[in-house]
């Protein structure tokens, strides 16, 4: 009887998924995203920014808001008819990529983890700041996976949200814009990250999203930032001084 030859198992690759239109993390530290927290007044102030910004956009977007957790929220909706770029609110799993703007719902911390994936912790994790979502579990993971391309920006809202994440952003070589108290409908974040030192530029609403264009078009943020830390410590103590 003739002997049949075992079958060769063929040997399958897993299938290549594609990363989404726009998604430029390939490379570490390649994509360059920006880091909002906004609490009273918010609405208005990111309608200004984003409204400001072009529909290619080279970075991602990662906002914290302080949202109640008793009402489902529509921010993304209301962003998303204000901007030409793409608004929505985040999920775990979602991946940052460029020309979007990813919200935290309300009640979850956003984190952002190695490769720009997203992540909400649990409703029943502790509040920051008295808030939840908190800019600092937002601010302090972008600096640890995105570093010197890393941009925290604190917009106008009340108590001391931010202030330690602008501080791990600047250690880890990135850059902080702070709102100026002139268009802050409340000053209280903003002074208390400019407190810490560690504010690049201080500046009203209308000339913000101007100056994330000229930042994630340049080469090398952490040129920019330490170029305008220099330029504004006095500027920068003189706000902290009146913010008292």
């Amino acid at each position: 009887m003739k002997r049949i030859a075992p079958l060769k198992r063929r040997e399958t690759k897993p299938a290549k998924v594609a990363a989404p239109k726009g998604h430029l993390d390939l490379l570490p530290g390649s994509l360059r995203v920006i880091a909002m927290a906004a609490s009273v007044g918010g609405l208005d102030a990111l309608s200004v920014i984003l409204s400001g910004l072009p529909a290619n956009f080279p970075a991602a977007i990662a906002i914290v808001m302080h949202l109640s957790p008793d009402h489902k929220s529509i921010l993304a909706e209301i962003l998303n008819r204000r901007t030409h770029l793409k608004v929505k609110q985040a999920c775990t799993g979602d991946i940052l990529c460029s020309s979007q703007v990813f919200i935290a719902p309300p009640n979850h911390h956003l984190f952002v983890t190695k490769g720009g994936r997203l992540k909400l912790s649990s409703s029943a994790a502790e509040k920051v700041h008295y808030a939840r979502p908190s800019a600092e579990p937002l601010f302090a993971s972008v600096a640890k996976v995105y570093q010197h391309n890393a941009i925290a920006v604190v917009l106008t809202g009340g108590d001391g949200d931010g202030s330690f994440g602008v501080q791990i952003i600047k250690d880890n070589g990135g850059t902080v814009i702070a709102q100026d108290r002139p268009s802050s409908k409340d000053f209280s974040m903003p002074a208390t990250s400019i407190q810490t030192g560690d504010v690049d530029f201080i500046l009203p609403l209308d000339k913000i999203a101007a100056k994330l264009v000229e930042l994630v078009s340049t080469g090398n943020l952490a040129t920019n930032s330490t170029m305008a830390a220099k330029k504004n410590t006095k500027r920068a103590a003189d706000t902290s001084k009146s913010a008292k």
